[in-house]
């Protein structure tokens, strides 16, 4: 597993640390049942403190993405279909909100836009 931490991005620690662990597990980087290095371990590799790390590693099991055995350790967690497909779902959104955002720049139509996405669905069959 690899974390990095950027103090210059803004983004809480904890946000780095959850979001960075999250896309290894849906990206498959992190297999299922794998064990992830021990709270107080990632922390002083970190550098950071105890309590951030336990919050990142609390959060991703709010959500599902990890399992904790007392005395044990954690671990990654099954693969929620559903959960996954969730999240594809919200990147989609967030990339089509990018997509207007920049149509708009470009004083782009709905017409416009509706055709370079068929188009690009042309050249995929």
């Amino acid at each position: 597993m690899y974390v990095l931490i950027d103090n210059k991005s803004g983004v809480p620690i904890y946000e780095q640390i959850y979001s960075q662990i999250k896309n290894q597990i849906i990206s498959g980087a992190l297999k299922e049942n794998e064990m992830l290095p021990s709270i107080r371990g990632l922390a002083k590799d970190l550098r950071i403190s105890f309590v951030t790390t336990k919050r990142a590693y609390d959060e991703l099991e709010k959500e599902g993405f990890i399992y904790t055995l007392p005395a044990k350790g954690c671990y990654v967690a099954p693969k929620n279909v559903e959960l996954l497909r969730e999240e594809n779902l919200k990147k989609i959104e967030d990339h089509i909100e990018q997509i207007l955002q920049l149509a708009a720049s470009c004083n782009l139509s709905r017409e416009d836009i509706l055709a370079m996405v068929n188009f690009s669905l042309e050249e995929k069959e």
